[in-house]
């Protein structure tokens, strides 16, 4: 985790009034067509500009996110792992704050959508719901690649016949037949294992 009490107060404070204007704080949906949820949600921070020095300081000061310059010349810097952006990208801007009412709304909206995500709720229907509705609220609406009836769509038909369900995802109520006779006669020995331990 960030230890955002060793970032120098006026360097923290320039790069989040930096962000404050360029920044972007994001939710993206892409689609997965070899798992059971049609759909990856990943949370993004990023910041493009010309000149790549101010971006090097926030790699540097946020330890963490890439940096890739674009076709046109342009840098762009983002983090996009789910890890880094509660641990160093959230409590970075939560230390430094912004003046802007839309950023500082964008921000506790990142937030909202980070909880949803550590609570494991984006992996229903009702919480990929919830993730839309907040998402509307954010950037103004923003430019969206997929937009909202596309998602909801592809929840209610996947389309992959072949998508497996993940072990994390299996219920004992999941289980049936054989499956459920190995499982039963294997529990007992796994508290017993436990209790010998």
């Amino acid at each position: 985790m960030l230890d955002v009490t060793g970032i120098p107060e006026p360097v923290g404070y320039y790069l989040a009034g930096f962000t404050d204007g360029e920044g972007s704080f994001n939710v993206s949906f892409r689609p997965r067509g070899d798992y059971v949820f049609p759909w990856k949600i990943s949370l993004c921070f990023n910041i493009s500009q010309r000149d790549r020095v101010i971006l090097e300081r926030f790699q540097a000061h946020l330890r963490c996110g890439t940096l890739r310059q674009r076709s046109d010349g342009v840098w762009y810097y983002e983090v996009n792992h789910f890890v880094d952006v509660v641990h160093n990208v959230i409590p970075f801007f939560e230390r430094f704050g912004f003046l802007s009412a839309k950023k500082q709304r964008d921000f506790a909206k990142f937030k909202q959508l980070s909880e949803l995500i550590q609570a494991g709720r984006h992996f229903t229907r009702e919480g990929v719901v919830e993730v839309l509705e907040i998402r509307r609220e954010m950037n103004d609406g923003g430019k969206r690649r997929y937009v909202e009836d596309e998602i909801l769509r592809r929840l209610e038909n996947p389309q992959r016949p072949y998508a497996r369900r993940p072990a994390r995802a299996m219920r004992w109520s999941d289980l049936h037949g054989d499956m459920q006779s190995a499982a039963e006669m294997a529990a007992p020995l796994l508290i017993e294992q436990e209790q010998q331990q």
